[in-house]
């Protein structure tokens, strides 16, 4: 992809944990930084490298989530498998992505990363998609939950799994090119 639209002023946060799904997390760091976006893999810890569930990809951190505040990006990305788990336990992470939200900046979340989206309180009235185990609990949580393999929702974009990575991207691209920088 080109730089057609400004996007090389965007600044993107894509969060990291361990046991993210191996063939989404980095296809999606792949295909971010190939739009010229800036990209910061942010962590629990700085320079940390952290595994997939399949132990068949790594992530290195770039930067500790409490170094950093919603407004210092664009948007925040939120990957799958069971790192969304994870991260609902750090503290610093679960506030990024609400101050992202509560900020009404965009926050993209895939497979399993909706669950950050019922931790922050962001899915009521909601039209998402994520993993089918837990539409459950997103319609627990006041969502509507489709099938589809990216929805668009005011600030909240949601992907179901990894074959649905270029889509995100390009939804994510088609957002950051119609909004202002941070």
């Amino acid at each position: 992809m080109s730089d057609d639209s400004g996007l090389s002023a965007k600044r993107v946060a894509v969060l990291v944990e361990e046991d993210f799904e191996d063939r989404e997390l980095p296809q999606l760091l792949d295909l971010l930084r190939g739009t010229g976006m800036q990209i910061t893999v942010v962590g629990p810890l700085a320079e940390t490298e952290y595994r997939g569930k399949r132990a068949e990809a790594t992530v290195k951190s770039d930067i500790a989530a409490g170094k950093v505040k919603a407004k210092d990006f664009d948007l925040i990305v939120v990957p799958g498998g069971y790192a969304p788990d994870r991260i609902r336990m750090r503290h610093a992470m679960v506030d990024l992505v609400r101050d992202a939200y509560d900020a009404g900046r965009p926050v993209a979340t895939i497979d399993r990363g909706a669950q950050l989206l019922i931790t922050v309180n962001g899915l009521r009235g909601r039209t998402v998609t994520c993993w089918p185990s837990i539409a459950i609990d997103v319609k627990n949580a006041g969502g509507r939950y489709v099938d589809r393999p990216v929805v668009e929702d005011g600030h909240v974009i949601t992907a179901r799994k990894w074959d649905d990575v270029p889509a995100l991207t390009d939804v994510i691209v088609k957002v950051l090119s119609r909004s202002p920088a941070a």
